[in-house]
């Protein structure tokens, strides 16, 4: 059997040394504490008598490892034990570099914290890895400003005096007292236990409790905020994204939801389905048009989604949306003929 053919440069230079592996490891037990050698193993994606060779190298470096027996057991850092893991591989520094163009950092108001960041890294980096990491990051263009139509992109506003008081609460683990601005409604001021803080399509989310109840606070309507002394009622730990998951999930299946049947042109399929919250079913008609069933908030969000869509959408059912829509349509062709 002829030997494997080699594999190229480029595949070659992402293939994570030992080195990588070995501070990946000591990485592991710092942030873990302990961990059996079959689950160091699965976190790095070799087999078990690796980890057990890097364990035995990272010992005769120096570096206190040692294994505790039972049931229970596996493998640990002396306590207090610290070491300068700096070094960046030019593939996590480019990570790095594309992740400080993303505009999200800018819904928490950490944009000038990052860039700052970015300096750093890149000032850090060994010579040769500096000009590739950064020269490969120019090339590489997260969610500019507008789309191909030239639609701009609009950032919501959050003052930073906010948004600092809701990282303080959310970090110090305290309660937040924030003046609200909720939809169509009078803005009040009310006390929350602050969980975390999510980012979508750079509008920036509180995730919190209020009374016991989950809540879910877009942070440009929060007028105002004060951090408080008393401690949050919430868990030590938290999984974000499976609770943002929960929420987005109660979200979309609650309220006044409608459910309405479209014809749409293929064309502007996309624009309707990013403003609906879900799809049930779709097909095409023998004219080429979808049809297709979907779910919106409420009647107004359903009537408002067709008519941005112009001629290009149809809808067939229920009737009291045909109406509305064509209701709409009278009035803004009447009030055009009278001033002809």
């Amino acid at each position: 059997m002829p030997p494997p053919a080699a594999l190229p440069e480029a595949a070659r230079s992402h293939q994570p040394t030992r080195a990588d592996r070995l501070v990946s490891l000591v990485l592991l037990l710092r942030q873990h504490g302990r961990l059996s050698a079959a689950a160091l193993a699965r976190e790095l994606e070799v087999s078990t008598r690796t980890v057990l060779r890097d364990i035995e190298a990272l010992s005769a470096a120096g570096v206190p490892v040692y294994a505790e027996r039972g049931r229970h057991g596996g493998f640990a850092l002396l306590p207090g034990f610290r070491t300068e893991l700096t070094g960046l591989n030019h593939d996590e520094a480019l990570a790095l570099l594309v992740a400080g163009s993303r505009r999200g950092a800018q819904a928490f108001g950490l944009g000038s914290a990052l860039a700052s960041a970015m300096l750093k890294v890149v000032d850090a980096l060994p010579e040769s890895y500096r000009d590739t990491a950064a020269g490969a990051a120019e090339r590489l263009l997260i969610d500019p400003e507008t789309d191909l139509l030239s639609r701009r992109l609009v950032d919501e506003e959050v003052p930073d005096a906010i948004v600092a008081e809701v990282l303080r609460a959310v970090f110090a683990g305290h309660r937040l007292q924030i003046h609200y601005a909720a939809v169509d409604q009078t803005p009040k001021w009310c006390t929350v236990d602050p969980i975390g803080l999510v980012t979508v399509r750079d509008r920036g989310y509180l995730l919190a409790t209020r009374s016991g109840a989950d809540r879910t606070y877009r942070l440009s309507r929060i007028l105002a905020a004060k951090r408080l002394a008393e401690p949050a009622q919430r868990p030590d730990r938290v999984d974000l994204g499976r609770t943002w998951e929960e929420r987005s999930t109660r979200f979309r299946t609650g309220g006044d939801q409608v459910t309405v049947l479209v014809r749409v042109d293929p064309a502007r399929r996309e624009d309707l389905v990013s403003t609906a919250l879900s799809v049930r079913a779709e097909e095409f008609d023998a004219d080429g048009w979808l049809r297709m069933e979907m779910t919106f908030q409420d009647p107004r969000h359903a009537e408002w989604a067709l008519w941005q869509l112009t001629t290009n959408a149809e809808a067939l059912a229920p009737q009291w949306l045909r109406n509305s829509l064509r209701d709409r349509a009278a009035a803004i062709a009447a009030r055009y003929e009278a001033s002809s």
